[in-house]
């Protein structure tokens, strides 16, 4: 019985399956080629940008962008939709790109598999173990790699998840990427943004105050270092995928760079692998949902990316994004945008972050009918250009 629903929901929430693998062979950590499928429209390329400007997934329209900013691009994302619901995920690696992309290609299996279990039911509780799953199944990953590759033990990722099932939208989020509410006010013509993620950087009071209370014996939790706040005075976020070596004292110690071992001994976990879950029903009045990783919301306010999207067709909307931070970017250094644009990767992070955004429109006719666009859509973003 378990096995016939888990074929349905495969039908319904990844029609173009793959042999998705736990190890990192598996995720092709040399790069691998744009992998997707459905939805309308087609890929664009321009120069270290990736686009797909518009596509249609069940509940609406969908614009997709990425731009490297790397040498590698740490950067993943995915879109999968279907007559049961959609799935986003948006993947910010840190300290390399194995997580973020361990992430992406097994983060959605583990939440399929759970929903089925529930025989399709999605609460936060699905989401939460299927990020458990994950975090579990990459830390394992780390120990079978542990005298071969050590430094996979210092490779994080950020990770914002959102799930739209039953006229609900669910928000999941460990680190500093955003998702953000288009909403219609009134009868105004007017617009209004509002953050449905909670994010865990220790540049935030509020995340400084949670690390405190947690570590009350450890006066250097949080650490300014060039004025910014660093746990540990090592990293900024609070909450990730991997970076296990801040999490379970066999990875903290030689051969992992001298950079990352902690002085003192660890006798629990610094960062947490439990994802903050909004849950909110949609309404006729929400608009769009901007979901993208911090690289955008370093040079865009919440605010500013809902006026371009609200202002403009949707058509593009996400490469818009991209390149209105980017202009940003350039303005910034007092450089013009097109001198910005030659500069190659691994520089070019020097000026920006990799940059990923996706925007979904709401379709409330399709909404509120329960009946989802065709056909189904399984789409990736390019793994590195």
């Amino acid at each position: 019985m378990l096995q016939a629903l888990m074929n349905l929901l495969s039908l319904c929430w990844k029609p173009f399956g793959r042999s998705d693998g736990e190890g990192l062979g598996s995720v092709g950590i040399v790069g691998a080629a744009n992998i997707g499928g459905g939805g309308g429209g087609r890929d664009g390329k321009d120069n270290l940008l990736w686009f797909r400007d518009f596509g249609k997934y069940a509940w609406g329209d969908f614009s997709m962008a990425v731009v490297q900013a790397n040498q590698v691009l740490e950067d993943q994302s995915q879109i999968e939709s279907g007559p049961f619901g959609t799935f986003v995920g948006v993947y910010d690696g840190h300290g390399g790109p194995e997580t973020a992309r361990y992430v992406c290609d097994n983060l959605f299996r583990h939440f399929q598999a759970i929903s089925a279990e529930s025989e399709g039911v999605v609460t936060a509780e699905t989401i939460q173990n299927a990020f458990l799953r994950t975090e579990e199944g990459f830390t394992a990953l780390v120990s079978e790699l542990w005298g071969t590759r050590p430094q996979v033990a210092t490779v994080g990722s950020c990770c914002l998840v959102g799930v739209i099932c039953q006229g609900t939208l669910f928000v999941a989020n460990l680190g500093d990427s955003r998702c953000v509410l288009g909403k219609k006010v009134g009868n105004t013509g007017e617009i209004a943004a509002i953050q449905l993620s909670t994010e865990h950087n220790a540049n935030l009071e509020e995340v400084r105050h949670e690390l405190k209370d947690l570590h009350p014996h450890d006066p250097e939790i949080v650490v300014l270092k060039h004025g910014v706040w660093r746990v540990k005075g090592i990293i900024q976020v609070s909450k990730s995928i991997g970076d296990v070596y801040m999490k379970h004292a066999r990875f903290n110690r030689e051969p992992i760079s001298a950079k990352f071992r902690l002085p003192e001994p660890m006798t629990m976990p610094i960062l947490s692998a439990e994802p903050t879950i909004l849950s909110h029903p949609l309404h006729p009045n929400d608009s769009f949902l901007i979901f993208a990783s911090d690289g955008l919301w370093e040079h865009l306010s919440n605010e500013k990316a809902v006026e371009i999207v609200h202002n403009h067709p949707h058509a593009g909307s996400a490469k818009r994004l991209v390149k209105t931070a980017l202009q940003e970017a350039a303005r910034k250094r007092e450089m013009r945008y097109s001198d910005l644009r030659k500069i190659d990767k691994k520089v070019r992070r020097h000026f920006h972050d990799d940059i990923t955004v996706i925007v979904l429109f709401l379709n409330h006719d399709l909404i509120s009918r329960g009946t989802a666009q065709e056909p189904p859509v399984s789409i990736k973003s390019a793994r590195d250009h």
